[in-house]
């Protein structure tokens, strides 16, 4: 196997036979000329059952994350909705992470289960707990790793074992780290499901998701529940991800070189009470995400010892740092998750802390972000 920076530059994009085209052409058509009544061309027929444009993501998604299935969608939800809907049925249960993120989170609790799947929310890195809250109907183990926005870390490898002991399949939301720096399929997991809006785009210029299957059955049930479904990405999403991908490795270095000069510099910080981010030694997920990463990724939290109006004072004086939702962007980010992307958890178990701080980390200079964070934080 080829490089994972190679890979990201030619798996599904070899230059085109007709023109020699080396970017993958945008095909905007909704449907194809037939030689005959179903004499397809290349198997396409109408851009919902498949799409050129779209094999060529999906061909390249399968290649970054070592499996055999890739599947591209509207948006990271539309991925998440159309495999619960596929792998659940009315009585069957969902063991998801204590931290999931939280449009995961209500997609579950208040979408899938009218649709009779009940859930349980856990801390996957207590083992007492996880198994106490499997059941004879549990078909999913849901975990993020690292978590939005917490930042804990799950041994993937260890879900991997307790999932098909129960006779469940782990899904693993790989969005925070990337497939550059992480790959759960080779861990033992089953499923891979990404927002490709985030790192994989890279530009906040693309909303889509993403499925990625090692086992070619599951594939072939996700690939009819996709078409059947209708949540498919659109060619020009398609390609802009493709673009994304092609520079995702040489952004991650980037993203995590200024992510971890930051956090060391917040650690250090009176106005900070806690930094959360896996590359700090302190980390209590340290050790995991050493072990099962290439790298700790662009993304952090920290808490301010001056509570929630500090956390929105912060939020709202930082210049370099937009203030706005999403993440993984070239562009830094700061958000208050209380009140922003994880304001629909709030009063649930999943609550996230109201003095917490969401940085994605951007490619910017990074004596540049340290002194917004430091006017800030004054």
């Amino acid at each position: 196997m080829t490089g994972f920076n190679t890979r990201a530059i030619h798996a599904g994009q070899e230059p085109d036979p007709a023109t020699g085209d080396v970017v993958v052409p945008l095909h905007l058509a909704t449907t194809f000329k037939q030689d005959g009544v179903g004499g397809l061309r290349g198997g396409y027929e109408y851009s919902r059952s498949g799409n050129p444009t779209r094999t060529a993501l999906q061909e390249a998604l399968a290649s970054l994350e070592q499996g055999s299935t890739g599947l591209a969608f509207a948006s990271g939800l539309a991925a998440e909705d159309t495999l619960l809907r596929t792998v659940c049925e009315p009585g069957s249960h969902v063991v998801l992470g204590g931290d999931a993120y939280g449009g995961t989170f209500r997609l579950i609790s208040r979408v899938v289960s009218r649709w009779g799947v009940e859930h349980t929310p856990v801390d996957l890195n207590d083992a007492d707990a996880l198994r106490a809250a499997i059941r004879p109907t549990t078909r999913v183990i849901w975990c993020e790793t690292p978590t939005n926005p917490l930042l804990n870390v799950a041994d993937i490898a260890r879900l991997a074992e307790v999932a098909h002991d129960a006779g469940a399949l782990l899904v693993v939301d790989n969005t925070f780290a990337s497939p550059y720096l992480q790959q759960p399929l080779p861990l033992g997991a089953d499923v891979v499901v990404h927002s490709t809006t985030k790192y994989l785009g890279g530009h906040s210029d693309v909303v889509g998701g993403a499925l990625v299957v090692s086992d070619p059955g599951l594939g072939e049930q996700l690939t009819f529940s996709q078409n059947a479904m209708g949540a498919v990405s659109g060619p020009l999403s398609d390609w802009l991800v493709l673009r994304g991908i092609k520079t995702l490795g040489v952004r991650m270095d980037r993203h995590q070189a200024n992510a971890a000069r930051i956090a060391e510099h917040l650690a250090a910080h009176p106005a900070v009470s806690a930094v959360l981010y896996p590359g700090l030694p302190d980390h209590p997920g340290h050790e995991i995400a050493a072990k099962q990463m290439s790298g700790f990724g662009g993304m952090l939290s920290f808490r301010l010892a001056g509570g929630e109006e500090a956390a929105l004072r912060v939020c709202e004086r930082a210049r370099v740092f937009t203030l706005a939702e999403s993440l993984g962007g070239v562009e830094s980010l700061i958000e208050h998750p209380a009140r922003m992307t994880h304001a629909s958890a709030a009063g649930s178990p999943l609550e996230v802390p109201a003095d917490l701080v969401r940085l994605s980390v951007g490619i910017e200079d990074v004596e540049d972000l340290l002194a917004d964070l430091d006017q800030a934080l004054r």
